[in-house]
């Protein structure tokens, strides 16, 4: 619930019926939730109770609220239908979990992007790639006009397999569904295992369309703060006691937006405590190819269990051909394949053919091992640029594309992103990764898109112009 009203709406009464509303649509609130109380609302928003009694009561009236006598007001049963334009935001609104990815994608050519969360296509290998689908396309055997296999390209799954046994992950390719992304991965799953109600736990910070997707569901959400060895233990088991989610969904390595990797020991634990309160883990590990070496996965520990994994080759390889995959216990994964014919009938095959085509020929192998020193090089020089502006790293990665850092003077980073949006410069503010609103002063920076000195010049400009 936010704590500040847009007055420029009306009344104090319409600004605070605008803020619920807000709050429906972007399904911040649910049906059947319960609203502070008269008192609490009207102190976290520095208003009168006859104004919160007025806003209330005309929500009522319009039934987007019931009240029930000694009880309190919710929301009631139908919601107004989603509307991801009102969760993302425009130029002139306010920033919120989508702000990054619309400015991204809306940007103009010429627009230096150092807030996005994929590499320049210049570090992508488009050589290779023309290369493969001009010998996809000579090669009689590449089907180009019929739909594919339910679970997907038979023969990358069993690369994906023998890649995921080389991790310590046994996963047969009979338990490994080709996707058109991770995204669309962790929303088979949502549909799958989730009701609209659910509560599920997220990190704080996360990568914030986490937030997006699962609010798409209708589900609640709940936040453990991240530490740099992997989620707060301590926090963990206090939230699983009181909450008792249905999942818990996280990245294991080079985790969005912080960079971290998940230590084996507080893996292990997380396991215990998953077993313990019968929580199911989704483990989005799509980073996972920018190092050569990572700690053990969860999946690798937990045997599948209640680990889903889910890869990707979109950050990696190609955001056009899009392809990803999850691996999952036996039992799921013919049902996930109902769900997957139901809702997109078959994933692109020849956008799995390309993969297979490169990780056969050693193509995607030999791009890894430049990329690798590409982002090595990257992270140092970008460290070394946001220090001359007293900006300090939360930790020092040890691979990635991603750094979490500190703004100075406790400067907000949503108003310097705003800022530099106004020079061409997308930046990534920190509560936009945080469900808790607790990291205003924190900004992720993609090393990859930190080339031109430009960015650290408008940078500066906006902080001087934001204290």
């Amino acid at each position: 619930m936010p704590n500040n009203l847009d007055l420029r709406v009306g009344t104090r009464v319409d600004a605070v019926m605008q803020s619920i509303h807000k709050q429906l649509v972007s399904r911040t609130l649910i049906p059947g939730e319960r609203l502070p109380s008269i008192r609490q609302m009207a102190e976290r928003l520095n208003v009168s109770k006859n104004t919160i009694v007025d806003a209330y009561d005309r929500l009522a009236a319009e039934g987007v609220l019931t009240a029930k006598r000694g009880s309190g007001f919710y929301v009631c049963g139908h919601l107004p239908p989603l509307s991801l334009a009102d969760v993302g935001a425009m130029k002139n609104r306010d920033i919120d979990p989508l702000w990054i990815i619309r400015q991204s994608l809306e940007a103009e050519g010429n627009m230096l992007k150092p807030g996005c969360g994929w590499l320049p296509p210049s570090w992508l290998p488009e050589k290779e790639i023309r290369s493969a689908l001009r010998r996809l396309a000579k090669e009689p055997q590449t089907s180009l006009l019929e739909y594919g296999h339910p679970y997907g390209h038979f023969a990358l799954r069993e690369q994906l397999s023998r890649r995921l046994g080389e991790r310590g992950v046994a996963a047969p390719a009979q338990r490994i569904i080709i996707t058109d992304s991770g995204t669309q991965a962790i929303d088979l799953i949502c549909r799958f295992l989730l009701e609209p109600g659910d509560t599920v736990m997220i990190d704080d910070p996360c990568y914030f369309n986490f937030q997006a997707l699962l609010r798409a569901h209708k589900v609640q959400l709940i936040s453990v703060p991240y530490t740099n060895q992997g989620p707060d233990l301590q926090a963990m088991g206090t939230l699983l006691a009181q909450h008792k989610p249905r999942l818990y969904l996280t990245n294991s390595a080079f985790h969005n937006p912080t960079g971290a990797v998940m230590s084996p020991i507080v893996a292990h634990h997380v396991l215990k405590l998953a077993e313990d309160h019968d929580l199911l883990i989704v483990e989005d590990d799509i980073y996972a190819d920018f190092a050569p070496n990572t700690s053990p996965l969860l999946a690798s520990f937990d045997g599948l269990n209640r680990v889903i994994h889910i890869g990707s080759f979109s950050k990696t390889l190609s955001a056009s051909a899009r392809c990803g995959y999850l691996a999952v216990r036996q039992e799921w994964a013919e049902q996930i394949v109902d769900l997957k014919l139901a809702t997109t009938l078959s994933s692109s095959g020849l956008a799995a053919e390309l993969v297979h085509s490169m990780l056969r020929q050693g193509a995607y192998r030999h791009h890894l091992d430049t990329l690798h020193n590409k982002l090595a090089d990257a992270m140092g020089r970008t460290l070394h640029q946001l220090d001359k502006l007293s900006i300090s790293p939360w930790m020092k990665p040890q691979g990635g594309m991603f750094l979490w850092v500190r703004l100075p003077h406790n400067l907000d980073s949503g108003r310097v992103s705003q800022e530099a949006l106004h020079e061409r410069v997308v930046l990534a503010p920190g509560n936009v990764f945080s469900f808790s609103q607790t990291a205003a002063s924190f900004m992720r920076f993609n090393v990859a898109q930190c080339q031109s000195p430009q960015i650290f010049e408008v940078l500066e400009q906006a902080m001087e112009r934001s204290v």
